[in-house]
This record gives structure tokens, C-alpha cells and sequence, in this order.
């Protein structure tokens, strides 16, 4: 379905940007996520500048970000404590050092007091990178091969796990049992046989799984939330499920909260639902718009990093501008009443939602817990992947 802006004349300025980049950036942008076939049909919007809740384009127009960026603008565009904390960094004492500085410690402090399952925490550059580190060191850790992950979820673009995000169903197996499908051409042949992948919310699936195999899994990486196939949430019962039996298999539980940490609750998504994951990953909501990542979990686990057994490297790992933006932002976060606004301001949105599409009568219907939500445009509930890929109504999403 071929879609155009309304009044294309108020976006000219975009289109004619957009022209240009083509010639020089492959698809006109640096992120597929901004791309014409990820929905900015048929051109991106060109960015003139943010501030708070707002965005402002290059043709004058004025919105309000939804997107946040797509996760790190929690506090809004330009939040002014954030921006001096980095401004002060820069101009009194720099960058990239390649030695360590004592912020480093003051924000792992923080990190590990609001996220207890963090006993001891490694920052990265982002959220593909913790990722890949979290997984070498699960196998490690646990002398295993296999990792399972979930079809439908997204957890950073390196080979080892960009595979079923969001595959064909007639090529990706049964419903019970799928297979693990590329993401893309260019992976490494036999990468599948480390991969497992798994239906959501299906707690026999994995537990038959762990009886079968167990002794060769490292890891069970999930989301929390399953934010990459539209905030599907856990059903009750289904984490605490993941986590019981996990433990008794001797295989680790792995927390990608790229997207749900510090946006969810100061505690992340594992505090709200009261599940204590192994090792977890962090990044988005931890900068304040300004790139950072953090992996860590058990201290005997992460006791292999600490000898050197595994290595954990980076030249603009922690440098200066990022640790000094997360640390500020950390701080915002921490104030009272914080969350308690947050939450206020997203639960109007998602009710108001709600209550136009029962008032209308669209087949459509919202779901999502704070500051996450997802408005699905199907009349059953959407419980895994493969409900999102048969009973969603992807033109009208779209559209």
C-alpha cells in the first residue's frame, strides 16, 4: 500500500533533504528504523530540533514525540540537567580518557541500588553490544552452548542472535516448535544450531524444552516485555514461571531491558513484575538521550570478568559525556513523585486511546503498562508473534 502525507507541501523541505541523502546514505538514512519500508512512507520527516516533549521539522511544523526517540528521550528533548551535567564534563574535564574516573563508580553505585538482581555492572557503548556480552559470558559462565530467545523479539543486530525477529510464518516452523530464521543475508553458517527459538508466553513450550536439552542451554534471553512485536505483556504467572524453572535446569535467566529499564520503574521491568533474572542489559532510558549501556548481574558470574577470563572492552566504553549524562539522568529519575507523573501522563493517553476506539468502534484495541503501550488493530488479543503476524490489520497500522 503506497501511502503519502496529507498536505505534502508542509513536508517539502523533508522531501527535498531526503533527495539528497539518498545520493549519499544508503536508503537516505543511518538507521533502518527510519527508513521508507520501516513506514516513513515516502519520505523520513527532517529534524530541525527538539525540546521536551516536542519536535520541530525542518519545514517549521511542530509535534509532539510519541516515539521518545525511540526510547532514550524519557525526560524529554534537551532535559536541561542532563545537558549541563555533559556540557560541564566536556569543558572542565573531557572526554575519552582510557583510565578510569571515579564517576564511573558513583553511577554503577546507582545503578546497583535501583536494580538489586545488578550486583556488580559493566557499562557499554549499547544495547547490541551488552547484549553480546551477556551472552558470551552466560556460556561462559555455564560451559553451554545453546541460548533460547523468543520469536518476535529483538535484542540487537550481531549474528549471534538477529534471528527471528520478525519472520515469515510459512518458513519459520510450526507454531510450537519455530525454527531460527535470519534476519537478514550475510549471517555465518551455522549459527542457528546455538539458537532455540521459542513461542511467548507459552510456559510449556519452555519447559519442555529445559527437560529436553537443558543440559546444553546457557541462557533464556527475554524481554520482560515483549516491546518489539507491539508491548505484548506477560501473561500472569508466565515470568515467575520462566524463572522457576530456569533455576532448576542450572540455566541462566537473561533480562534484555534495553527498552523497559528506567522506563518501566526506577527498578526496570524485573521490579515491577518481581522476577530476579541472572544478568540483565540496560541502555535507552539510562543516558538521557545520549548513548550508554550496561550489562551486569550476579557477582559470581560477573567474577569472570573480573579475572580477565572474559573480556569486556572498549575505547569509548565509559567515557566521559556518557557516564556523566547517565549519572544526571539517574539522578532526575530518582526524584520523588518522578514515576508517579509518569505514569499519570501515560495512562491518559492510553485510556483516552482506549476510550476512542469503544466509542468509535474500531476493531482496534490498546494495551501496554505506563509509559509503554501499543495500539493493535485487531479484534482477538495478540498473546505471541504469531498472533501479531495473523490477526493484526497491518494496512490500517500503517496507515
Amino acid at each position: 500500500m503506497k501511502l503519502s502525507y496529507q498536505q505534502p507541501d508542509r513536508t517539502a523541505g523533508s522531501a527535498a533533504l531526503f533527495e539528497t541523502a539518498r545520493e549519499l546514505i544508503p536508503g537516505g538514512v543511518n538507521s533502518t528504523a527510519r527508513a521508507t519500508w520501516s513506514g516513513w512512507d515516502p519520505y523520513p520527516l527532517f529534524v530541525e530540533s527538539g525540546s521536551g516533549s516536542r519536535l520541530t521539522d525542518v519545514d517549521g511544523n511542530t509535534y509532539v514525540d510519541y516515539l521518545l526517540g525511540l526510547g532514550p528521550m524519557l525526560l524529554g528533548h534537551r532535559p536541561k540537567q542532563v545537558t549541563q551535567a555533559v556540557v560541564d564534563s566536556i569543558q572542565n574535564r573531557g572526554t575519552v580518557f582510557a583510565l578510569p574516573t571515579a564517576d564511573e563508580s558513583e553511577l554503577a553505585r546507582k545503578i546497583t541500588a535501583a536494580i538489586p538482581s545488578m550486583q556488580q555492572v559493566r557499562l557499554c557503548n549499547m544495547g547490541t553490544e551488552a547484549v553480546l556480552y551477556t551472552v558470551r559470558l552466560a556460556r561462559a559462565f555455564t560451559g553451554r552452548p545453546k541460548v533460547i530467545r523468543f520469536e518476535g523479539m529483538y535484542h540487537g543486530f550481531s549474528d549471534g542472535v538477529y534471528w527471528s525477529k520478525h519472520p515469515d510464518p510459512a518458513i519459520a516452523g510450526e507454531d510450537h516448535a519455530p525454527r531460527p530464521v535470519a534476519q537478514g543475508p550475510g549471517m555465518p553458517a551455522g549459527i542457528d544450531s546455538s539458537l532455540i527459538i521459542l513461542p511467548w508466553n507459552d510456559i510449556d513450550a519452555l519447559r519442555a524444552t529445559l527437560e529436553r536439552e537443558g543440559d546444553q542451554i546457557a541462557a533464556v534471553l527475554s524481554e520482560p516485555i515483549m516491546c518489539n512485536t507491539g508491548c505484548i505483556l506477560p501473561e500472569p504467572g508466565y515470568l515467575q514461571a520462566m524463572r522457576e524453572v530456569t533455576r532448576q535446569h542450572g540455566v541462566l535467566l537473561i533480562f534484555d531491558e534495553v527498552i523497559t529499564g528506567f522506563r518501566i520503574g526506577l527498578g526496570g521491568a524485573q521490579a515491577h513484575f518481581r522476577v530476579t533474572p541472572d544478568l540483565s542489559v540496560f541502555a535507552k532510558g539510562l543516558g538521557g538521550g545520549f548513548p550508554i549501556a550496561a550489562m551486569g548481574g550476579r557477582r559470581d558470574i560477573m567474577a569472570l570478568v573480573a579475572a580477565g577470563k572474559v573480556s569486556i572492552a572498549g575505547t569509548y566504553t565509559a567515557n566521559g559525556i556518557a557516564v556523566s549524562a547517565a549519572n544526571a539522568a539517574l539522578d532526575e529519575m530518582a526524584r520523588p513523585g518522578m514515576y508517579e507523573r509518569l505514569y499519570a501522563v501515560s495512562d491518559r493517553l492510553r485510556y483516552g486511546l482506549e476510550r476512542i476506539l469503544r466509542d468509535t468502534q474500531s476493531p482496534a484495541h490498546v494495551v501496554g503498562l505506563g509509559p509503554v503501550l501499543q495500539v493493535w488493530f485487531s479484534r482477538q488479543p495478540i498473546r505471541n508473534y504469531r498472533d501479531a503476524a495473523r490477526q493484526a490489520d497491518h494496512q490500517a497500522f500503517r496507515l
